[in-house]
């Protein structure tokens, strides 16, 4: 009975204390969500009607007043930072916490605008980053001015982040060998895509990696959308994929698709799963390539590569063995004249059709036979007019045997032009045979100039008898 009265106080105990917490929080609630009249009027109802989400709203408000102190502290160095750097190295200059910017005064407005600006229309707690921190942070989306932001939970500064209206591509991947499904988020800012350099002077936010589990997401809230992390709602992936479509305009989030290529290999770690990536090197490092529906990237490590189809100029195979190939991918930076030539090892055979065929959708030249190519292969690097060009390309395009079989018959014509039946006797060492067959040619001259000469003598001494007689 005892048990029973302390557990029968508790629903009326614990109202009348949480009653009077929601006017100590409303300084810091009404700083974090000003912006968004409708989104607190709901922080408030929750309070209100969960008690228990207390201590989870009492954390929001000491995160956002944390947050604004760090700025008063932090936003008078940041300007001299982005300014004091000037030289050679301005057009690889990176601002601190990996948030980039021009290196003018619009730049420092923007780093300050990426600190500064605690209206959010979404956030999602306890997300691994691989790039270009690798740690758990909150994802934030920012409201009104909108960035792309990832927030400290300790310290509740924020790292790094990139405008949104300069983000060029969003990637939605599977992470290969997994036994848990999972997915990659790539954004990829302007001029970060590994081809594409910053214009001179200017600097670019560093692209982003993070992953989600495939299942409900928790900890979560948008502003379009009731707080997650009761069990109920949707799952991490379509969440951030639905928030990012939303909240960027010029771009939408791109996934693998079958229609466009699918590995002819397994996904091994979860049996009866289609695999979307292709293994490959390129140098010593391993990574992914994923055909997509707007080009190919390689992932997951610094630095990223994105191979969007009008950066590339053409594709083309070599090294192509039995059980592996390399796949060559020359690229142009846009308004560039200049190539630059990728080489991803030691991809599976098994995938090579269906690469080929991908390449051949797409338009995409194949440059295996060009030949600049042919003349690295064999080491011709001299210059040639067309005239040695077009013959010395005829004779690369003839087999081994062929070229052989060409060579004995030029050299057995030589040999008929050229043949000497002396010679070929002397040669093939049939001396005492060949002395034998001149003696009997020498004789027959003989007994032919006897017969000629007894002949003429003859007639002569036919007439004299005549004569005397």
């Amino acid at each position: 009975m005892a048990f029973a009265t302390i557990n029968s106080t508790l629903p009326t105990h614990t109202p009348a204390q949480a009653q009077p917490q929601p006017p100590r929080q409303i300084p810091a609630i009404e700083d974090a969500f000003g912006a968004e009249p409708a989104l607190k009027k709901r922080v408030y109802d929750a309070i209100g009607s969960t008690p228990q989400h207390t201590p989870l709203f009492e954390d929001i408000a000491r995160y956002t007043s944390n947050q604004r102190t760090a700025t008063r502290t932090v936003n008078p160095v940041q300007p001299v930072q982005v300014v004091q750097n000037d030289g050679p190295a301005a057009k690889k200059r990176k601002i601190e916490n990996g948030a980039g910017a021009n290196t003018g005064t619009g730049g420092a407005q923007s780093l300050a605008d990426l600190k500064t600006h605690n209206a959010l229309q979404f956030y999602m707690q306890d997300v691994s980053f691989a790039i270009p921190q690798r740690k758990k942070l909150t994802l934030e989306v920012t409201a009104g001015k909108k960035f792309l932001r990832a927030r400290n939970q300790a310290s509740k500064e924020v790292e790094f982040g990139v405008p949104l209206d300069r983000i060029q591509h969003v990637l939605c991947l599977p992470v290969p060998e997994k036994n848990q499904k999972q997915f990659n988020f790539c954004v990829i800012p302007r001029y970060a895509d590994g081809i594409n350099p910053p214009p001179e002077g200017e600097s670019t936010p560093e692209a982003m990696v993070w992953t989600v589990n495939d299942g409900l997401a928790k900890s979560a809230f948008s502003g379009q959308r009731q707080q997650i992390g009761n069990g109920e709602g949707e799952t991490a992936e379509s969440l951030v994929c639905q928030v990012l479509n939303d909240n960027i305009s010029h771009v939408r989030v791109v996934r693998p698709d079958a229609q466009e290529f699918s590995s002819a290999i397994p996904e091994a770690h979860r049996k009866g799963e289609k695999a979307y990536h292709v293994k490959a090197f390129r140098g010593s490092k391993e990574g992914y390539l994923f055909f997509l529906s707007t080009g190919i990237f390689f992932g997951f490590k610094k630095p990223l590569l994105f191979f969007a189809f009008e950066s590339i100029d053409s594709i083309s195979y070599t090294s192509v063995l039995q059980r592996t190939f390399n796949l060559n991918v020359v690229a142009r930076a846009v308004g560039s004249d200049e190539t630059q030539e990728f080489e991803f090892s030691m991809v599976d055979q098994a995938d090579f059709s269906g690469i080929d065929t991908y390449i051949k959708t797409h338009g995409l030249q194949d440059a295996s036979l060009a030949e600049a190519r042919r003349a690295k292969r064999y080491n011709i690097n001299g210059a040639k007019t067309e005239e040695t060009a077009e013959v010395e390309a005829a004779d690369n395009e003839e087999s081994e045997l062929q070229k052989a079989q060409r060579e004995l018959e030029d050299q057995e014509d030589e040999d008929e032009e050229d043949y000497d039946p002396g010679s070929d006797g002397e040669s093939e060492g049939s001396g005492s045979s060949s002395e034998e067959e001149s003696d009997d040619d020498q004789d027959a001259d003989g007994d032919a100039d006897e017969n000629l000469v007894a002949d003429e003598l003859g007639s002569e001494a036919e007439d004299v008898p005549e004569d005397e007689l």
